[in-house]
C-alpha cells in the first residue's frame, strides 16, 4: 500500500514536470525573428490599428487615443468643421509630438510654433484654418486636445476693428 502511494506520487511529479517542460519548449518555438515576420502589408492587422481622422478630415489621430465625447465639441457645416476634440490614451507625449509633426505636414498643415514641456502646445496653419494641439503628459495617461478654428479675414472681422 505504501509503495503503491509512493509510486503514484513519483509518477505525478514526473508527469507534472513533463507538462511544464513541454509548455516552456512549446512557447519558445513560437518566437520568430522580428525581421522575418514584419512586412508593411501586414503592419495594420485590423481596422482598429489604423489611425483615424474623427471629425476633422485633415487631422490624423493615432489609434491609441480614444475620444472623450463629453469634453469634445465639433461644429460641422458643408465643407467646414471647427471645434475641439478631447482625447486620451496611454501614449508617450514625445511620440505624439513626432506623430503630429509628420502627419500634419502630410495633410498640408504648416507647423508655426511648438512649446514643449510637461504640457506641449503645437500651432499649425492652413490657408483658411488654424489648429492647436495641446498635449498634457499625465502619470498614467496622456490628454490631447485638438482645436480647429477658421482664420479671420479682414472682411470678416466686423466689430473687432
Amino acid at each position: 500500500m505504501i509503495g503503491n502511494k509512493r509510486v503514484r506520487n513519483v509518477l505525478g511529479y514526473v508527469c507534472m514536470s513533463a507538462v511544464i517542460l513541454l509548455l516552456f519548449t512549446g512557447c519558445s518555438t513560437l518566437k520568430t525573428d522580428e525581421k522575418e515576420s514584419f512586412s508593411t502589408s501586414s503592419f495594420f492587422s485590423s481596422k482598429e490599428d489604423v489611425p483615424s481622422y474623427y471629425d476633422f478630415r485633415d487631422v490624423l489621430v493615432p489609434k491609441e487615443l480614444k475620444m472623450d465625447k463629453s469634453s469634445s465639441f465639433v461644429y460641422t457645416a458643408p465643407g467646414f468643421s471647427a471645434g475641439v476634440l478631447a482625447l486620451n490614451g496611454r501614449v508617450d507625449a514625445g511620440s505624439l509630438c513626432a506623430f503630429f509633426e509628420e502627419n500634419m505636414a502630410k495633410d498640408n498643415w504648416k507647423l508655426i510654433v511648438s512649446f514643449k514641456s510637461a504640457r506641449t502646445i503645437m500651432l499649425f496653419q492652413k490657408e483658411n484654418r488654424w489648429c492647436v494641439i495641446n498635449i498634457t503628459d499625465g502619470k498614467f495617461t496622456t490628454d490631447v486636445e485638438i482645436w480647429v478654428a477658421p482664420s479671420v479675414t479682414e472682411s470678416a472681422r466686423g466689430l473687432l476693428k
